[in-house]
This record gives structure tokens, C-alpha cells and sequence, in this order.
């Protein structure tokens, strides 16, 4: 009924668990069948850093989930966007068809995932960078640029709403640079 590596997955699922600072979370369920998959992703530069599910369901499901956090894991948004049920099913060597359904689940659940950071993101680049047009003097508030897209950033700004990259001041020259760079990109001074 199930292949080897069904089978594989099922017994030895890989990134089981939670992520509990996770940037994306994204639940899906069948009320035919009950399955229940949640995923947590941790995003760096774009690409996933780390996926892991939880899910509560048939054996398939299982399987599922684990694959397709294995095939996620280190995609970009976009290349992780593009898994299909069709590829997870064909992955794990077909599913039974009144198991096909578990395949949809799993790629859904990383899809809303995604999606859930996205938003999120959005929204803080909406709240934390761009000035609100009805208060007085906003425009004042972009003297700096971002280093990288050279979009106009407010003083205080911890995230490039363009590029979306995270931003930091260097402690010894003051300009704007990656949070997660070793050394300054102005001055090359070292920033831990």
C-alpha cells in the first residue's frame, strides 16, 4: 500500500516539533479525514532556515509533512512557494489515492506558513518604517537611505521596507548596516 520511503518518513519523520520564536505558522485540516499539519519557519536573508510541523493524522500525513519540510528547508520563498502536491506525492514514490488529499495538506500548510510571514513583515515595514502622512514633519524623518536598495529610511529604522533587509548602526561609525554582518560594510569595524 505505501512505498519505502512512505514507510521511511513515517517511522523516522525529520523536523518534528515546534519553532517557539517562529517568524510563519501555517495550520491546515481536512474534516474528511481529520488530519490536523501546523508548520513553523524560521526565515533568514529570504531563504528557510529552519522548518519544522506538527501533525496530527494518518500515517501519509505524517510522511508528508516530513518531506515536505525536508525539501523546504534552505529554499527560498519563492523556490518553497512553488512545492506542489504533485511533487510530494511523486517524491515519496505515489500515495494511495484516497491518500492523495495528505499531499495537498502538506505544501497548503507550508504555503500558509509563508504566507503568514509575509504578512507580518509586511506589516512592520508598514508601522516601523513608512511615515504616516498626516503627521507633521514626516517627510523630515528620511535623512538616511538604505545602504543596499537606496530607499528613503527613518531614523530609527531597524528594516528596509524595499529590500527588506534588517538593519543595524555600527557602534563605531553610525551608518546603517546588515544586522547580521560580521563587520561594519562602511567602516569594517567589528559589529559583535
Amino acid at each position: 500500500m505505501y512505498t519505502d520511503k512512505v514507510m521511511d518518513h513515517f517511522l523516522n519523520p525529520r523536523n518534528v516539533g515546534t519553532i517557539p520564536d517562529a517568524d510563519g505558522i501555517g495550520e491546515v485540516g481536512n474534516p474528511v479525514c481529520g488530519d490536523m499539519m501546523t508548520f513553523y519557519i524560521k526565515v533568514k536573508d529570504d531563504r528557510l532556515v529552519d522548518v519544522k510541523f506538527q501533525t496530527f493524522g494518518c500515517g501519509a500525513a505524517i510522511a508528508v509533512s516530513s518531506l515536505v519540510s525536508e525539501i523546504a528547508k534552505g529554499k527560498t520563498l519563492d523556490e518553497a512557494m512553488n512545492i506542489t502536491n504533485e511533487q510530494v506525492a511523486r517524491e515519496l514514490g505515489g500515495l494511495p489515492k484516497n491518500k492523495l488529499h495528505c499531499s495537498n495538506l502538506g505544501a497548503d500548510a507550508l504555503h500558509k506558513a509563508i504566507e503568514n510571514y509575509r504578512q507580518k513583515q509586511k506589516k512592520l515595514a508598514e508601522t516601523e518604517i513608512t511615515p504616516s502622512k498626516e503627521e507633521p514633519g514626516a517627510e523630515s524623518q528620511f535623512e538616511r537611505r538604505c545602504p543596499y536598495c537606496d530607499s528613503p529610511l527613518p531614523e530609527d529604522a531597524v528594516l528596509c521596507a524595499r529590500c527588506q533587509i534588517k538593519l543595524m548602526r555600527c557602534h563605531h561609525c553610525g551608518e546603517l548596516t546588515r544586522e547580521d554582518e560580521e563587520t561594519c560594510s562602511h567602516c569594517g569595524a567589528p559589529l559583535n
